[in-house]
Order: structure tokens, then C-alpha cells, then sequence
């Protein structure tokens, strides 16, 4: 019978640490297991797991697998899937973009409808720095060279009468497709001289060919855009990202006590992602744990009874692998550590609030960030 090779710490690339059943969710054929960590005071006799910061320092591991101009791959280790999650939501609703908010249609006799366009207008990436600029909220709706930016867009459809035509051609038109690349940055204030670096405009060659409308000889179009600052929790045209998305690292244990039958190595390989279960010359089996990552985890080794106790299908529980996708201003590098300045931010809110709270001033807490009513009861800005 072919020797099987099993995945343990001592023979493995992965670090010993992920090989600790507590850190395991099980994976079954109709459920999962262990989805809660165990690790907190209390549970385990003679063990403490009290929450020490050097403790999570030492186990927290930020580490980027794969980049490209538009996209990330990163592993977040040592941490609860309720602080990942925070961060997958930052990503998508929290972070800051400008996005075109206010269109001022002066002229519009293409077949779509005013409302129409503004949306798709409103759609387009852009490449601004979000950092330049203010939010406009309720206190500040006067638009300024700090809170607004100004595009125009201006086009009119015609017969191409410059071009020589042949004889049975169609004929051909100037402005029939109106594209996102025919928006125009009108400076406003100091501007110019801030931004001189990156014209304002989509955020990319494919985003500055999007297509708007279409046209026809005598249609036109003549717009002012007003592009603000905002977050994709009021609208997804502001979130920075395509999508944001974690899933756990998969892991495949071997049996060693019921090997593989030889005669089915193949067809068990075949029940993981390509590349994931190797097959040696003699029918043996072993895991590339370079490809372990990209486990699907469909479960259809499970449904083989000759597979049955061959194999356990486990996933890290606090190893996240997040694939992010840029789609505004910020490199894909750089998306992660906005949403910490977001989250950091958020707990400064929670932290001054509760100081108010605790503040015991004529009967009521109070705060410069935080406004306490009769009852004592303080608004949170931000949270």
C-alpha cells in the first residue's frame, strides 16, 4: 500500500500555531463546527486567556500575497472575525471618496433621461485625492474650492463632413458615444495649483472610456458637475472599492491511520482545486500547501464513501485571506490602512463619549465632542 503523507506542524510551511485544534472550524459534509473561539477566561482549567496586548502582538500578522495596480491579497492572522468584519465594512461603506453629487443639466436632447444620465454620471471613479477636501454636511452646503469640485461636459453630435467618405459607406458622425474621458475639470480657487500634479478626471484608461449615451446628428448635451466628498454608506458611488471580501484559510489533514487506496489517488485529487492534492508515481498523496490557500472547500471528497476517514476539511478560524479591488483614488496598498485610520477614529468617538458619560458636571456629562442632554445621555459623532 502507498505511504500517505499527513499535514503536521513538523513537516509542514505553515506555522506550527495553525495546526492547534482550537484555532480549527470544522468543516462537514452537511455543517460546521467549532465556529467560536474557545479561548477566553473561564473555559479551559488552569488556563489564562485574559486579553493581553503583548500576547497580541506577538500572534497578529499582516502579510500581502499577491498585488496588482487595482487589486490586493493579504492574510490578517491573530485576530476575531468580528474585527475583520469591521474592517471588510469600513472598506466598503466608511472610507472616503469624491464622487460627482450635484448636475446642473443646461442642455440635454439625447434620448436618456436627465435622472438617467446624473446616475451613470455619478458612477465614475475618480482619481481626486480625498484628503484635499472637506465634507459638505448641513453646516457647510456652500460649495467652495475646499469642498467642490467643478467638471464640465459639453458635447454635440454632428455628420462627419471632414473625412472623406466612399462611395456606399455609412456615414459617419463626430460625438456619437459620449464618454466619461469627455468630462472636463474646471479649477475653482487654488486648485490648480494644489492638484497641478494629477488632473482631476476618471481614475483610470478603462474608466475614462465608460460610456455615458450615444448620439445622433442635432442631439447634445451640456452639463455642470459638482463632485463632493462622502462615504459609501450614504451611497455605493463613494465607496473606494470594487469588493472587499475575506473568506478562512483552508487546511486539509490527512489521515495517516486510513490512507488513500493508491487506485483512487486520482479521483481524489480531483475532489480539491487543481494543484492543491499532489500525486506521487506510486499512487501516494500530499498536500502543496503553497496551493492550500486556493481550496475551494467544496466538500466533494465527502460525498465518496471510499474517501470516508481519509481526510478532515478544517479552516483556520482567525487566519482571514481578504481580496480587496480598488476602484477610486487610493493604491491597493494603501485601502487597508485607511480603514485603521477609520476604526481609530471611531474608537477615539467611543472613548470621549464614554468619558462624558462618566463626567460628573451639574448632574449631566459633558464633552467638547460630546453633547450630553437632561438625562445625561451624550451623542457619539462619527460612530
Amino acid at each position: 500500500m502507498a505511504s500517505t503523507s499527513t499535514a503536521s506542524s513538523s513537516q509542514s510551511s505553515l506555522p506550527p500555531s495553525a495546526f492547534n485544534p482550537r484555532r480549527h472550524v470544522g468543516v462537514h459534509a452537511e455543517r460546521v463546527t467549532d465556529v467560536s473561539s474557545t479561548e477566553y477566561p473561564g473555559h479551559y482549567p488552569d488556563e489564562d486567556h485574559s486579553w493581553d496586548l503583548a500576547k497580541f502582538k506577538e500572534n497578529l500578522r499582516v502579510e500581502v500575497k499577491r498585488l496588482s495596480q487595482r487589486s490586493i491579497e493579504f492574510d490578517l492572522v491573530g485576530v476575531d472575525a468580528s474585527i475583520s468584519n469591521a474592517f471588510r465594512r469600513i472598506l466598503i461603506a466608511e472610507v472616503p471618496t469624491i464622487a460627482i453629487e450635484n448636475v446642473y443639466v443646461w442642455n440635454n436632447t439625447s434620448v436618456i433621461h436627465d435622472e438617467v444620465l446624473a446616475h451613470r454620471i455619478g458612477l465614475v471613479p475618480l482619481n481626486v485625492d480625498p484628503t484635499l477636501f472637506e465634507f459638505r454636511d448641513e453646516s457647510n452646503r456652500q460649495p467652495t474650492d475646499r469642498n467642490t469640485i467643478v467638471f464640465k461636459l459639453q458635447v454635440e453630435c454632428r455628420v462627419d463632413t471632414d473625412t472623406p467618405k466612399e462611395k456606399g459607406a455609412p456615414k459617419r458622425y463626430v460625438n456619437e458615444i459620449v464618454r466619461s474621458g469627455d468630462l472636463v475639470w474646471v479649477p475653482q480657487g487654488e486648485q490648480e495649483a494644489v492638484m497641478s500634479h494629477t488632473k482631476p478626471g476618471p481614475t483610470n484608461k478603462a474608466s475614462r472610456n465608460i460610456v455615458l449615451a450615444k448620439l445622433r446628428p442635432g442631439q447634445e448635451i451640456e452639463m455642470d458637475l459638482h463632485a463632493i466628498k462622502g462615504v459609501g454608506k450614504e451611497h455605493a458611488k463613494w465607496s473606494p472599492v470594487a469588493t472587499a471580501s475575506y473568506r478562512l484559510h483552508p487546511l486539509i489533514i490527512l489521515k495517516p491511520d486510513k490512507p488513500v487506496p493508491p487506485e483512487h489517488a486520482h479521483k481524489f485529487a480531483k475532489c480539491f482545486s487543481p494543484g492543491v492534492i499532489q500525486v506521487g508515481p506510486n499512487g501516494e498523496i500530499s498536500v502543496d500547501e503553497r496551493s492550500l490557500r486556493n481550496e475551494s472547500m467544496s466538500r466533494e471528497v465527502l460525498r465518496h464513501k471510499e474517501f470516508e476517514g481519509c481526510v478532515e476539511l478544517k479552516r483556520i478560524r482567525d487566519w482571514f485571506i481578504f481580496n480587496v479591488e480598488s476602484e477610486g483614488p487610493y493604491k491597493p496598498q494603501d485601502l487597508f490602512a485607511e480603514s485603521i485610520k477609520v476604526m481609530r477614529q471611531k474608537l477615539t468617538n467611543i472613548r470621549q463619549a464614554a468619558e462624558a458619560l462618566s463626567a460628573d458636571v451639574d448632574g449631566a456629562g459633558v464633552h467638547p465632542n460630546g453633547v450630553a442632554t437632561a438625562d445625561g445621555d451624550v451623542e457619539m459623532a462619527g460612530v
